[in-house]
């Protein structure tokens, strides 16, 4: 059966490569980009566009080396760690510069057993499996606030350190206080770990793919 396009009831652009470029400029007209690194505005117009909110911008939070160590980090092969299958599926893996593998091991056997021992979300424990691919990978980290915490508890014990970290758990509960312990985790622990966030309860994987898409190459 050929399917048929039903009558035209509203007036809407439906030319998928002029919504995008409109989009892009719309979002650089209307937000203020003042305070965000030079050469992360393509970075914060992605989230931007990923959450539709142009006040986003006034809560982001870029580390001046973090898109610089981030490309470098895929250009060398590194893989992608993704908290959440959400945030894994929505890397446009064309963009990726070596065919960078993007890992999410939430659903490995062994996660279950992991929370009930620790007594933590599943989330959380899946981190733990990262170790054997973690040092200077790219770190994605969109839903739980407790993984992002984790992440770092297994940083300061001594743990693989990424080559940056998208922090932007998303929630009610844990999810600010988890993207401030990234943004001081230098000044508290003296280790620096290039990262963006944003502060607050906003977040989710649209938002984190958004950044991981932008970071993966330099065409907006």
């Amino acid at each position: 059966m050929t399917p048929k396009r039903p009558a035209r009831h509203y007036e809407y652009v439906d030319n998928g490569p002029a919504i995008y470029v409109d989009s892009f400029a719309t979002i650089r007209r209307e937000a203020d980009l003042g305070g965000i690194p030079t050469d992360a505005e393509k970075l914060a117009v992605r989230m931007i566009h990923g959450s539709g909110q142009v006040d986003l911008a006034k809560d982001l939070v870029v580390h001046p080396q973090m898109v610089a160590a981030s490309r470098a980090a895929l250009e060398a092969g590194a893989p992608i760690l993704c908290d959440a299958t959400m945030v894994a599926t929505g890397v446009t893996r064309a963009r990726l510069p070596r065919d960078n593998d993007v890992i999410c091991l939430l659903n490995d056997e062994r996660v279950p057993g992991l929370a009930r021992e620790w007594a933590t979300t599943r989330t959380a424990a899946a981190v733990s499996l990262w170790e054997p691919h973690l040092e200077g990978a790219l770190v994605a980290i969109g839903n739980a606030p407790t993984a992002l915490f984790h992440l770092l508890e297994m940083i300061l014990d001594g743990g693989p350190r990424p080559a940056a970290i998208v922090g932007c758990p998303v929630g009610f509960i844990g999810a600010a206080e988890s993207k401030e312990a990234l943004i001081d985790f230098d000044t508290t622990h003296g280790i620096d770990i290039p990262f963006v966030t944003v502060r607050g309860r906003r977040g989710g994987s649209a938002m984190t793919s958004s950044a991981l898409n932008a970071l993966a190459q330099e065409k907006e």
